[in-house]
């Protein structure tokens, strides 16, 4: 494969892409149910917590051989910061799983190895599957971070500060790294019909997966087929598709780019708030308690 001669890289609403430490120290009797109000949605994201250590390597593999083909200097130090970011994530989830593992629910175990053979299958497709594959999840994500930060009050309020705080300072690094992928892809590719398909293809098979560990979840603590168990799931899956759908229905159209997607302020105001972050200083949490759940940085602007 080789670098598109017509690719031309687009600014982004960001300046750079900031590696910054992902310094969450988890307790160690961290309840894995950390939404006390949902059980569902604490293992369905627990699930997705279960992808990371294996998607977000795949990602950085990917992302990273595509350098190889791409001579443009912005979008190389856009790799670099996209590679540096979900590596750090991928590390922080590990911890989280671990956790969830030891406090619970051993059986998340037998997703996570399936998972491992999943992404080893998917080594062997071509660059330009799994770019497109890469550029199709991410376009979720976009929705999920838009969701996640604007509908934080619903979502995260009354939860574990350390859980919410990660979901949330994740999410806003994949804002600021959103365009990467698509890029990579636009630049050695730029085909529609496999775009396309990648949107299926890296959202489906990542949050499907996600769905996986939460059932293995549900079974092994006996409540899946509670019949209050079987209305969360619902209730659960409705919200993930009403607020992430139309991302996905945006991401198929030829035209797409996600520099169309404009950044939620509360996203900005974290961004700004981080900078002025003492070198070294522990990153402090968000206030689930707080009804605004506004940045947890002083000084910074707290715009819903």
């Amino acid at each position: 494969m080789t670098a598109r001669s017509e690719f031309h890289y687009e600014a982004k609403q960001v300046d750079d892409i900031v590696v910054r430490p992902f310094s969450f120290e988890f307790p160690d009797d961290l309840d894995p149910v950390w939404a006390p109000e949902n059980r569902v949605r604490s293992l369905l994201f627990n699930g997705l917590s279960l992808t990371m250590p294996y998607l977000e390597p795949f990602l950085i593999r990917t992302v990273k051989e595509a350098g190889t083909h791409i001579e443009q200097p912005e979008l190389l130090a856009d790799i670099r910061g996209f590679n540096g970011q979900e590596a750090r994530h991928y590390q922080c989830h590990r911890r989280l799983n671990e956790l969830l593992k030891a406090n619970g629910y051993p059986e998340l175990a037998e997703t996570e190895a399936r998972l491992e053979a999943a992404y080893k299958r998917l080594d062997g497709a071509s660059l330009e599957k799994r770019l497109a594959y890469s550029t199709g999840f991410e376009s979720m994500t976009n929705g999920f971070t838009h969701w996640f930060i604007e509908k934080r009050r619903e979502i995260f309020g009354g939860t574990c500060p350390y859980v919410s705080s990660f979901w949330l300072m994740h999410m806003v690094e994949e804002t600021e790294h959103k365009t990467v992928a698509f890029d990579a892809y636009m630049a050695c590719s730029g085909r529609y019909w496999p775009r396309f398909i990648g949107v299926f293809h890296g959202s489906f098979h990542v949050f499907g997966y996600g769905v996986i560990g939460m059932f293995r979840a549900l079974r092994a603590e006996g409540s899946l087929y509670r019949p209050r168990t079987l209305a969360g799931i619902v209730r659960e899956l409705a919200s993930v598709a009403w607020n992430v759908g139309p991302y996905l229905l945006r991401a198929l159209l030829p035209g797409y780019n996600p520099r169309c997607e404009d950044d939620p302020q509360w996203f900005k105001d974290w961004i700004a708030g981080h900078a002025r972050l003492a070198p070294g200083a522990r990153l402090p949490l968000v206030d689930t308690r707080d009804p605004d759940m506004p940045v947890p940085f002083p000084e910074a602007t707290e715009t819903a």
